[in-house]
C-alpha cells in the first residue's frame, strides 16, 4: 500500500465513522426510552428492599437472573456478594468494564414513597433503618438497562464488555473486607484483561437532564485516623494535681485546623481534616486518664496526601507533650483519590456531548467526597461523571444531598444515566 493511498484510506474511515456516529447515537437513544420503564421499575424494587454492604443477596440475585436472561456470561459471589456479566461482541476488538455499586447504607428513610424503605437491619452490631440514600439503586438499574441494549447490538460490538455490579462501596462492616479493593484483588480485571472502565453517579448537585466531570482527581482520597490522648486523672477541683486530657484534646482539635489552612499550599489542592467524635470523662467532677478522639482527612493530591498524616502526628504528639500528656496517633487508609484519566476523558467527552446535548455537560470542581471506583482506576484508565437526578424547581442547596434521610432521585435522569455509559462504552469499542 502506497504511503498516498493508505492517507486516503485511513480519510475514508474516519469519514465513515464519523458519518456513522449519528446513527449510533439515535439507535442508543432509541434504545434507551424502550428500557426505560423497565430501569424505573427495577430501581424501585431495589429502592424498597435495600441491602447492606456485603449482604446484597437479593440484590445479586435479581442483578444475575437478568444477566443471564440476555445470554450473558455470569460469574457470581465476587467478593462476596459482587456479579460480574461477561459480553463478548461479534468482533475482535478491547475490553471495556462499565461499573454500579449495589449497597444501602445505615439510614432510616423520611421520603414519602410508595416504595419507600422500610427495612430494618444490624449494622456493626446496631438496629438501624436501611435506605438507598445514595442512589446504588439507581445505578444497579441503569447499568441493567445498558446490559439490555449492548446484548441487542451483540452482534456488532468490536471487543468485550464486562458489566461489575460491585458490594460494599460504602465499606465494609467491621472486621470484613468489601469493594473495589476486594473486587481487584480477586482479579476481576482479568481473564479477559480490561483496557478502560466507566462509571457514573447520580447526585442531586445537578439537575436532571446533566452530566458534569473533571479530568484528572474528581474525587478525593479518603483516610481515618484516632488520637489518643493520655494524661493523669485527678479531681475536677485540683487539675495541677494531674494532667487534663480534656484540655490537650481541645488545643490538638484546633491544631490540626492549621495544616490545611496555615501548612499546606491550598492553591494546590484543597483538604480537610475533620474531627468527628471526641470521647472522655464519665463525672462532672473528674479530670479523667483519657480521651479519644476519631475523624477523616480528605486530600487530592498523593504528595499532600503523606504530608498531612506527617503533619498529623508531629502536631498531636507536640501538643500533647507540651501539656505533659502523651498523644497515639492511628491513621488507617481509605480510598485513593478517584483519578480520571486525561487521555480518556477528553476521548470520551464527546460521547458524553451527544447523550446529553453540549449545554448540558459540564466540566466541574473537584469534590471531597470520596469513592472506591478510584482502586480501579489505579490499576487501569478510568472516567467516572456525574448524573444529575434533582428535581425541577430545587436548588443545589434546597435538594436534600446524597447520604440525607430525604434524598430523592429524580427518574427522570435515569434514561440520561443509560444513554451516556452505552455511548461510552460503545464509542470507546468503536474507536
Amino acid at each position: 500500500m502506497t504511503r498516498a493511498f493508505a492517507l486516503f484510506f485511513l480519510l475514508e474511515v474516519m469519514m465513515s465513522t464519523a458519518s456513522a456516529a449519528p446513527a449510533v447515537t439515535s439507535r442508543i437513544d432509541e434504545a434507551a426510552k424502550r428500557v426505560e420503564p423497565s430501569v424505573i421499575a427495577t430501581r424501585r424494587d431495589i429502592h424498597e428492599h435495600p441491602e447492606l454492604g456485603n449482604r446484597e443477596v437479593r440484590t445479586a440475585k435479581i442483578v444475575a437472573d437478568r444477566l443471564r436472561a440476555l445470554g450473558i456470561e455470569v460469574q457470581e459471589k465476587v467478593a462476596h456478594t459482587g456479579v460480574v456479566g461477561l459480553l463478548k461482541g461479534g468482533k475482535p476488538g478491547k475490553v471495556v468494564a462499565l461499573r454500579a455499586d449495589m449497597d444501602a447504607l445505615p439510614v432510616t428513610e423520611q421520603v414519602d414513597l410508595p416504595f419507600a424503605s422500610k427495612v430494618r437491619s444490624t449494622y456493626n452490631g446496631q438496629e438501624v433503618g436501611v435506605m438507598h440514600a445514595c442512589g446504588h439503586d439507581a445505578h444497579v438499574a441503569i447499568l441493567l438497562g445498558v446490559a439490555e441494549i449492548l446484548a441487542g447490538m451483540r452482534a456488532e460490538l468490536p471487543g468485550t464488555v464486562k458489566f461489575i455490579f460491585q458490594p460494599a462501596e460504602e465499606g465494609a462492616p467491621a472486621g470484613e473486607e468489601g469493594g473495589a479493593g476486594l473486587m481487584v484483588r480477586e482479579g476481576v480485571l482479568d481473564n479477559p484483561k480490561v483496557d478502560a472502565i466507566f462509571g457514573l453517579h447520580v447526585t442531586s448537585r445537578f439537575a436532571t437532564g446533566e452530566l458534569a466531570y473533571r479530568p484528572g482527581g474528581m474525587m478525593a482520597a479518603v483516610d481515618s485516623f484516632k488520637i489518643v490522648v493520655q494524661g493523669k486523672q485527678t479531681h475536677g477541683a485540683y487539675p495541677w494535681l494531674g494532667v487534663d486530657p480534656i484540655v490537650v484534646a481541645s488545643q490538638i482539635v484546633l491544631g490540626l485546623q492549621t495544616i490545611p489552612s496555615r501548612q499546606l499550599d491550598s492553591t494546590l489542592a484543597p483538604s480537610i481534616v475533620t474531627v468527628g467524635a471526641i470521647h472522655g470523662g464519665v463525672r462532672n467532677n473528674i479530670i479523667p486518664d483519657q480521651v479519644e478522639m476519631i475523624g477523616t482527612i480528605r486530600s487530592l493530591d498523593a504528595k499532600m496526601r503523606d504530608e498531612i498524616h506527617a503533619r498529623i502526628r508531629r502536631t498531636a504528639e507536640s501538643i500533647a507533650t507540651s501539656g505533659g500528656a502523651t498523644a497515639t496517633v492511628t491513621i488507617t487508609d481509605g480510598y485513593p483519590i478517584t483519578y480520571n484519566d486525561p487521555a480518556l476523558t477528553e476521548a470520551s467527552a464527546p460521547s458524553l456531548r451527544n447523550a446529553a446535548g453540549a449545554k448540558n455537560v459540564q466540566v466541574v470542581n473537584a469534590v471531597l467526597g470520596a469513592e472506591d471506583f478510584s482502586f480501579f482506576q489505579q490499576k487501569i484508565p478510568g472516567l467516572f461523571f456525574w448524573v444529575g437526578t434533582r428535581p425541577p424547581g430545587q436548588t443545589p442547596e434546597e435538594a436534600p444531598s446524597n447520604h440525607s434521610p430525604l434524598f430523592y432521585v429524580d427518574e427522570a435522569g435515569l434514561g440520561l444515566g443509560v444513554r451516556a455509559l452505552t455511548q461510552v462504552a460503545v464509542d470507546y469499542l468503536n474507536r
